[in-house]
């Protein structure tokens, strides 16, 4: 276990560039299972869920190699169809298997999936899909197993998500483009990395396009071949450094920028005071006016504003006059960083808004709402941060903290360093390479 110990009030300056985005890397090495050519994929972050992902992988018997940020893989030998329990419990989208590996083998053995605990999370409209399509799956509570066959192949569908699921569209991808016929999923999610997705499976020989809105459309074909493919920058990076700049009334340049893909947060980033420039076409400055003003978000799926930004949002608007409301819709349990940033004088309350209809307002399931959740906060600002000890529970929480202790005034310690490495690669080289005083320390076990 790993520490950072970070004294804060340093204006962040100079320039740092996107690590390949985490939710197209996962999702791509994944796609290594429907052929037996060679699949080099450049720009792939090393981050933890990554080396999970290539665990899980190695485990089914993918042959591996990685260069610097290339990686290679082979599936020819593939001889296990059964994920192993200590692997793909740490990691959520480890799921994602179950179609390629239904798709060609017929037969798939994953764990119930790990990762982040942010609320339930379910995989239950990924398994109904795929039982539409012909699988039989059955899920033991004993081993916590799926156990899942396709005894006649997959077939194509329609299939309607009544709400939205970034990971459920990228299963149906993933296990239908091997499958016979064709498939139209309704209500299918439009993040710009499923986008990434689709584009590596076209090249690979699928034959996916997008047909309406919010609906995708896969013919299935017989074989796939091998891609070289480079996975785009993080924007989610790119709005973590956006606010750090902002917080330490700093300036940063971003290589690599998505901010095509930011809309929503650039948006919402000018109309409290932030700035920023674009400089060319994949560099952007960002920074702070003189004062920030309170404003409240909600968080949608794309093209909204996106759930993984509004934990580091919570600590642009502790500096900002006025109060702020932030109404979390997509999961129901996301506001366990909000007890850490009080340790460091915020003032934060949480609330629930009054919903008419939550059952079809929430993008979670309702069912899975338990008392004690709060789908709302209030910050009050602008407060002065001070230095705290601290815990990340989860990769944006820690993003978070890493924020707060960078505007801090004061020496911060923060636990559980491993829930940052799993999105983010090198953090605290490329923030010292930006004036910050952060450490890392290794945390003795006793």
């Amino acid at each position: 276990m790993d520490t950072f110990i970070i004294t804060g009030g340093t204006p962040l300056q100079g320039e740092v560039t996107l690590g390949g985005a985490k939710n197209v890397a996962l999702k791509v090495l994944v796609a290594c299972l429907l052929t037996d050519e060679k699949f080099v994929i450049h720009n792939v972050p090393d981050i933890r869920d990554v080396q999970l992902m290539v665990e899980v992988l190695l485990s089914l018997g993918v042959h591996i190699q990685r260069n610097g940020s290339t990686v290679t893989a082979q599936n020819k030998h593939i001889d296990e169809s059964r994920v192993p329990l200590d692997i793909g419990a740490r990691l959520r989208t480890s799921s994602m298997v179950i179609g390629p590996l239904l798709a060609r083998y017929g037969r798939a053995m994953i764990p119930n999936p790990g990762g982040c605990r942010i609320g339930a999370r379910p995989i239950d409209r990924h398994i109904l899909a795929l039982r539409s399509m012909g699988a039989l799956i059955d899920y033991r509570s004993d081993d916590g197993y799926f156990y899942a066959t396709a005894p006649q192949g997959l077939s194509g569908i329609s299939f309607e998500f009544t709400k939205n699921s970034h990971t459920g569209t990228e299963t149906i991808l993933l296990a239908s483009v091997l499958a016979k016929g064709k498939t139209m999923i309704k209500g299918a999610a439009e993040e710009v990395e499923v986008d990434e997705l689709i584009a590596l499976l076209n090249s690979m020989g699928a034959k996916i396009w997008r047909s309406g809105q919010r609906e995708i459309t896969i013919e299935g074909v017989t074989s796939l071949h091998g891609v070289e493919f480079t996975i785009m920058p993080d924007r989610n990076e790119e709005v973590t450094f956006a606010i750090a700049s902002a917080v330490t009334h700093g300036s940063v340049t971003v290589v690599g920028s998505q901010r095509n893909h930011l809309s929503a947060f650039l948006t919402a980033f000018t109309a409290t005071g932030g700035v920023y420039e674009a400089i060319d076409q994949t560099r952007t400055r960002y920074g702070c006016g003189r004062d920030l003003r309170a404003i409240d978000i909600e968080t949608k799926p794309h093209p909204g504003f996106m759930t993984d930004w509004q934990a580091p949002w919570a600590v642009l608007m502790t500096q900002a006059t006025g109060t702020a409301i932030i109404h979390e819709t997509v999961f129901e349990n996301r506001f366990g960083y909000a007890e850490e940033l009080k340790k460091m004088g915020a003032n934060i309350e949480n609330y629930d808004p009054d919903v008419s209809d939550p059952a079809g307002f929430y993008n979670f399931n309702w069912e899975d709402h338990q008392d004690g959740d709060h789908h709302a906060i209030r910050i009050h600002g602008p407060t002065k941060l001070h230095n705290a000890i601290l815990t990340m529970n989860d990769l944006r929480a820690g993003a978070t903290l890493v924020l707060a202790a960078l505007a801090a005034q004061g020496q911060s310690t923060l636990h559980g360093v491993e829930h940052i490495d799993r999105g983010y690669e090198n953090i605290e080289e490329r923030l010292r390479k930006l004036g910050a005083n952060i450490v890392r320390q290794k945390e003795e076990v006793l």
